[in-house]
């Protein structure tokens, strides 16, 4: 019986090295593929090239491994369906998650579609998260779930994926702690067994996002506002209003509402719960940003982090961004969850609530969260597994 045949998305880093020479020790036939996601010299990055380096890496693993490996160039869909939907996003004041956006539209769909012309029986990348699978009617479930290294779990940036990509998808690492992944590649002598994780967004390295962002957003002058904590839009009389629309909705600020403390140069560079970069001083405590107006250019500020205009209980999100990656689990109209949830990579499980109604989810908090983002993605899980996902609104 022939080999089933894995194309592996070598990156370069230690976990889909490790991944690669996993899958050769049980014995499938791997091929390694080096996603090559940015060459826009237009847009200048740093000198530093770090995807150069990781596909050497990359390279230099394959050939210790003995498979064959090929760069593919896939910059083309990645400026289109990422860095131009970020700049979109952030040009409308929401905070996009390029990390999860680059699985469902990069990794696991044209990345995918190469790997299968190849003759691929599946694809696998160095994610911290396993797969589980059982069988109900004949048919096959799929269910994605957290790896079992809990400071690792990255199933929250899987969960856009569907049946048919989990199918055919292999997380051969998902078992592993991430010190037992650097110790497999020490042992084997992988050059990549030392090498420090990758920060920064998926694509462009060592480049931090407001010099990106400048890149393609104009800068332009604006107000800092400082909202009091004690602000009667916080304590009035909307305590009784339990209702869901209320509860997921977010508060809207003037600019005559606070005080003026300082300027900025472009609403669109910042996101709620920011406190890094605002330039401002003077405050008993530091100032977060709570909301941005990218129409208006103003940002509003409040002191301390658990100020009011920060915490929110409930979010909601639009039919259309509803996914389930567990299909058969859909709420129907009218239903409702209790759940865990999470707004955040890293994010501790919280208890919450989700409510379908007819124009979309809502997903209430048993307690308040801090700085909920629209464009992030909100992830619903039972115990250890991820149900499904959806853009916040």
């Amino acid at each position: 019986m022939s080999k089933q045949r894995v194309v592996v998305g070598l990156s370069g880093g230690v976990d889909s090295s490790v991944t690669a020479y996993l899958l050769k020790e049980q014995g499938y036939e791997v091929i390694g593929l080096f996603m090559k996601n940015w060459h826009d010299d237009s847009v200048t990055i740093s000198d530093e090239c770090p995807w150069l380096d990781d596909s050497n890496d990359a390279m230099l693993v394959a050939e210790k491994l003995n498979i064959p490996f090929q760069t593919v160039d896939l910059s083309e869909e990645y400026k289109e369906r990422i860095v131009d939907y970020m700049f979109d996003e952030y040009g409308k004041g929401r905070t996009p998650n390029p990390d999860v956006l680059c699985n469902r539209e990069i990794k696991f769909d044209v990345f995918m579609k190469i790997a299968l012309s190849l003759g691929a029986d599946y694809v696998a990348t160095g994610h911290y998260c396993r797969k589980g699978e059982f069988e109900k009617d004949g048919e096959t479930t799929y269910q994605l779930l957290a790896g079992m290294d809990k400071n690792k779990d990255q199933s929250y940036f899987l969960c856009q994926l569907s049946q048919e990509q989990l199918a055919k998808t292999l997380f051969p690492i998902g078992d592993l702690q991430k010190s037992e992944v650097r110790e497999i590649a020490t042992q084997q002598e992988l050059v990549t067994a030392g090498k420090k994780d990758s920060q920064g967004l998926c694509f462009i390295g060592k480049v931090r996002l407001p010099d990106f962002l400048q890149q393609k957003l104009q800068p332009k002058d604006g107000t800092i506002v400082e909202i009091d904590a004690q602000d009667p839009i916080y304590h009035s009389n909307n305590k009784q209003d339990t209702s869901l629309t209320h509860l997921s909705e977010k508060y809207m600020y003037t600019a005559n509402q606070g005080k003026n403390v300082g300027t900025h140069n472009g609403a669109h560079y910042f996101t709620k719960g920011q406190r890094k970069g605002l330039g401002v001083g003077g405050t008993p405590e530091p100032l977060f940003v709570i909301e941005t107006d990218v129409n208006e250019n103003v940002i509003y500020t409040g002191q301390g982090k658990n100020h009011p205009g920060l915490l929110r209980k409930g979010l909601f999100v639009a039919q259309d961004e509803v996914h389930w990656v567990r299909e058969d689990l859909r709420l129907p109209v009218g239903a409702q969850l209790e759940t865990k949830a999470r707004i955040r990579y890293r994010q501790t499980l919280e208890k919450a609530t989700l409510y379908q109604e007819e124009q979309g989810l809502y997903v209430i908090f048993d307690e308040p969260q801090t700085a909920i983002m629209e464009g992030q993605f909100v992830a619903w899980y039972h115990e250890d597994e991820l149900l499904g996902s959806g853009v916040i609104s």
